[in-house]
């Protein structure tokens, strides 16, 4: 461990291309020294960033530094709904010296400053540091989620006619938030309504899933550094057991070789069975576990 001296912590609304860059770099060592998966949801909040200039009044980046030198990191994620995801990391050379503590303490801080009403804290399964002071804050474990990842995309074929998949447009948000609501087990929000169209400028674009120009379901597709990401795949209760699930996601992945991604992944709660059977019958294998903790107010 090293002596630190000269530190000081910045919070910040949105990232920077520069605070990117150090973000990163941080996360390769620790992802690097701890055989670990962390949800930062970087490259999101990034593109958010150059497309909504608008004034926050709210934290989202809590970044420690040692002279010049990131070394420690949490990240709040917030996507419309009445929660917030928190995640971050220390710097390996850094460790056990308060550094996570002191930036936990000003997350907690915006927390209770916020209309949310519950804060999520992640941590690879496989962290025990990680869960170690998740135990300290008091938060009660939530649920678990499997990221998955498919590696043979090229051979992957199926024969699709039943449905089509349309991009969102402004005009489907309600449709989409009263989806959302459904699949998560939670009442319709009005206030939890977000714009497909400004979502598809921080690069994560929601399609609509039709059959015989029914609404069926609908499926939000990621594009980063030649990975595909699949998210919030689902289908309304009325039509579930008719194959459409399978069909939807064959889709999605059509569209990635399309776009000559190397390789999809996805993520799915782990109390999901069917999902995850389904997922794992189309060739995605488990990666890593992510534990979901909640603190409500």
């Amino acid at each position: 461990m090293k002596i630190i001296s000269n530190t000081r912590i910045e919070l910040k609304e949105k990232l920077s291309e520069k605070d990117y860059t150090q973000i990163k770099n941080l996360e390769s060592i620790c992802i690097k020294k701890d055989q670990i998966s962390l949800k930062l949801e970087l490259d999101y909040k990034l593109e958010a960033s150059k497309y909504h200039q608008e004034i926050l009044n709210e934290h989202n980046e809590f970044m420690f530094y040692e002279d010049n030198l990131l070394i420690g990191y949490i990240g709040i994620c917030h996507f419309g709904s009445s929660e917030i995801e928190v995640n971050g990391m220390v710097h390996p050379d850094f460790r056990r010296k308060g550094i996570f503590k002191d930036l936990y303490t000003k997350v907690k801080d915006e927390f209770n400053l916020r209309s949310c009403d519950k804060m999520l804290l992640l941590s690879d399964k496989r962290s025990l540091s990680g869960q170690e002071f998740i135990k300290t804050t008091g938060a009660i474990y939530d649920f678990s989620e499997y990221e998955m990842y498919l590696k043979d995309l090229k051979n992957k074929k199926e024969l699709l006619n039943k449905l089509t998949l349309r991009k969102a447009t402004n005009e489907d948000a309600k449709e989409i938030a009263i989806q959302n609501a459904i699949y998560a087990g939670k009442e319709f929000n009005e206030e939890q309504i977000t714009l497909p169209e400004d979502e598809d400028k921080s690069g994560f674009t929601i399609f609509i899933a039709e059959f015989d120009s029914k609404i069926i379901g609908k499926v939000n597709l990621e594009l980063n550094h030649g990975v595909g990401g699949i998210y919030g795949l689902g289908v309304l209760p009325e039509f579930r057991g008719k194959g459409y699930g399978r069909e939807i996601l064959m889709k999605s992945i059509e569209k990635f070789k399309d776009s000559n991604a190397q390789e999809v992944k996805l993520q799915v709660v782990t109390e999901n069975s069917t999902a995850l059977n389904l997922y794992k019958s189309c060739g995605f294998e488990v990666t890593s576990i992510m534990n979901y903790y909640s603190i409500i107010k």
